[in-house]
């Protein structure tokens, strides 16, 4: 024996030699079986799909794709997948596609609009992604499903949020959409003019047809403007050589037109034109004939820098103005109108703490006697030291103050302020005669505030005799007073507090009343004045004798009535001469000072002589 066993094999080595064979004979059936077996499943499979290499061609396509694509799937072998599912068209997707050829994007799924063979078209959803189980050799595997009917049923549904049921116009989220679209970079740096207009416009009186003929004729009427309208922008679309602009309802009776590309101020101004013509004949609604006009706001501008709020807020502002204007016209956009109604705005946002804040002051202009020159009285005039748009004169702000109630407040401070000052003179002058102040007070601090008790308690606080207040009030505002107006006006007098006319002559002018009201002095307003703004010198030509006449009227009913007169906007001697000589008893103007700090009316107190020559030659600009 040398060793070795040449018995029987084991029956553990039976087993793995059986094992071992098994496997030897199982494998090439299985690598054979396989590939027919998947190519079985993707030729019959009911998703379209086909395997790409990774160079981007088909390399099989199944018969479900053949048929998606209306073509033979054997056709469909060595075409390039991006062209078949349209990928290239789009950067961002082309994109994406190569970054999952190269295997550095697991997946891409996407909606495409493909194209037949037939022509047809249809909506598809794409997904490409790795071959599972590909080997060595990379491959994709490219899936289209037909998403054409739940693409219908989505647009069908946008149609329905984008669109108004009444008029079936756009409506105003589409509008901004088309607005947005147009104001984005990649549009107008890409051709086209770089510019962009809008008409807006607002129906005239349109609550009054829906309160007389009810909401249902009100909707009918609002379609048939619709219809015009539209016409209007097709006819538009003839004359230039983009689109027809996008006419949109934004609701109420509220319409825009959107002119992208456009090509100057003139052309949406022309637009405005043929919208409000196109109006203009009546509307025929059943047994209804209705006329209806609008108001147009245009705007007109480049498109770089331009935002949809900023551009919509310009037509707002710019329809309103054309309703402010007169209506049943349209309106250009005016960047400094606008300016000035943003000032107004802003200062009207600031009025209220700005008098808590102290930025008000207070000038004070003379009343000077025309016999002797002598400083009566003098006229408060408040100034708004504002931090950002430097001193501000009276007419900026004192309407905004009277719009919002402002004027309450800052009334009670211009006459607590006028007050103590006046009494300050009094007691720096005490051989001087006391001079009186006189305050401007609005209508809306009569009706708003008790006036009466104001003044008593600023009186009282102050030491001020009632005589020495002069609290003037506009003709318009006094004239035809009656109820608690004429009650406030009569318990001032009765306290002894004088009631002053500002600007007479220009306002109601009804004497027949003026007997009955409890006032004491006319201020005589400028216009008269300046129509004698002429030397005396034989060469300096003829002066109007109608501007005499009246002012002398003027002067001798108010005499009659124990009235003085006060004549306002005195700039040369020869007014002042001839205010003289026709009686008015007080003049007030630069002639004598412009307004002034208090300092300077003390120096006019001690200056002014005789003749009234110190009040002159401290005054005089």
């Amino acid at each position: 024996m040398n060793g070795t066993s040449e018995g029987p094999a084991s029956a553990a080595d039976l087993d793995r030699s059986a094992v071992t064979e098994s496997d030897q004979n199982l494998a090439p059936r299985t690598a054979r079986e396989r590939p027919a077996a998947y190519r079985s499943v993707f030729t019959a499979a009911p998703l379209a799909m086909a395997v790409v290499d990774g160079e981007g061609l088909v390399v099989s396509a199944n018969d479900t794709l053949g048929a998606l694509l209306g073509t033979d799937p054997d056709a469909l072998t060595g075409c390039a997948a991006a062209d078949l599912v349209d990928l290239a068209s789009d950067a961002g997707i082309w994109h994406a596609y190569r970054e999952v050829l190269r295997g550095r994007q697991p997946r891409l799924r996407c909606t495409r609009r493909l194209k037949r063979a037939d022509g047809h078209s249809l909506w598809a959803q794409v997904t490409v992604e790795p071959l599972a189980d590909a080997g060595d050799t990379p491959g994709l595997l490219l899936s289209v499903a037909d998403v054409s009917a739940r693409r219908e049923l989505q647009e069908r549904l946008r149609h329905l949020q984008m669109h108004d049921p009444v008029t079936r116009l756009p409506n105003r989220a589409l509008f901004f959409e088309r607005l947005t679209a147009a104001l984005e970079a990649e549009t107008y740096e890409h051709g086209g003019t770089g510019r962009i207009g809008v008409c807006y416009l607002d129906l005239d009186g349109f609550k009054a047809v829906n309160d007389t003929h009810g909401h249902r004729v009100g909707d009918r009427l609002l379609a048939a403007v619709a219809e015009r309208l539209t016409r209007c922008a097709e006819e538009a679309a003839g004359t230039r050589a983009g689109g027809a602009p996008l006419v949109a309802r934004l609701g109420g009776d509220e319409f825009a037109l959107l002119v992208e590309d456009s090509t100057g101020t003139e052309q949406v101004a022309d637009l405005a034109e043929t919208v409000l013509a196109a109006l203009q004949p009546p509307f025929e609604l059943s047994d209804r004939r209705l006329s209806v006009t609008a108001s147009v706001g245009v705007v007109e501008r480049h498109t770089a820098g331009t935002t949809p709020t900023a551009l919509m807020q310009a037509a707002d502002t710019t329809l309103y103005w054309a309703k402010a204007d007169g209506r049943a016209r349209w309106t250009l956009f005016d960047p400094e109108r606008n300016a000035t109604r943003m000032t107004r705005q802003a200062l009207a946002a600031t009025l209220r703490p700005a008098i808590e804040r102290g930025e008000f002051a207070l000038e004070y202009q003379p009343l000077v006697g025309m016999e002797d020159g002598r400083v009566r009285g003098v006229e408060a005039l408040i100034r708004w030291n504002h931090p950002q748009f430097g001193v501000l004169a009276p007419n900026r702000f004192i309407a905004l103050a009277e719009e919002d109630g402002s004027i309450v407040p800052l009334g009670r401070w211009i006459l607590r302020t006028a007050c103590h000052q006046a009494r300050r003179w009094q007691l720096a002058h005490p051989d001087e005669p006391p001079i009186f102040v006189s305050v401007n007070v609005a209508v809306r601090q009569v009706w708003d505030s008790d006036l009466v008790a104001d003044v008593a308690r600023t009186l009282e606080e102050t030491g001020l005799a009632p005589h020495l207040l002069q609290l003037e009030l506009t003709e318009s505002a006094v004239m035809g007073s009656a109820g608690r107006p004429l009650q406030v006006l009569k318990a001032l007098s009765d306290m002894g507090v004088r009631i002053a006319i500002d600007d007479f002559g220009t306002g109601y002018s009804n004497l027949a009343y003026l007997s009955r009201l409890p006032v004491s002095v006319l201020k005589l307003d400028g216009a008269f004045v300046r129509g004698f703004q002429y030397d005396a010198a034989p060469d300096a030509g003829a002066a109007n004798p109608a501007d005499e006449v009246i002012v002398e009227a003027m002067v001798q009913l108010a005499h009659r009535l124990g009235l003085t007169v006060t004549a306002e906007c005195v700039e040369t001697s020869d007014q002042a001469t001839r205010l003289r000589r026709i009686g008015c008893d007080t003049g007030q103007g630069w002639l004598y000072s412009r307004p002034v700090a208090p300092d300077r009316i003390s120096a006019l107190l001690g200056s002014a002589g005789p003749g009234g020559a110190g009040v002159q030659a401290a005054g005089k600009p």
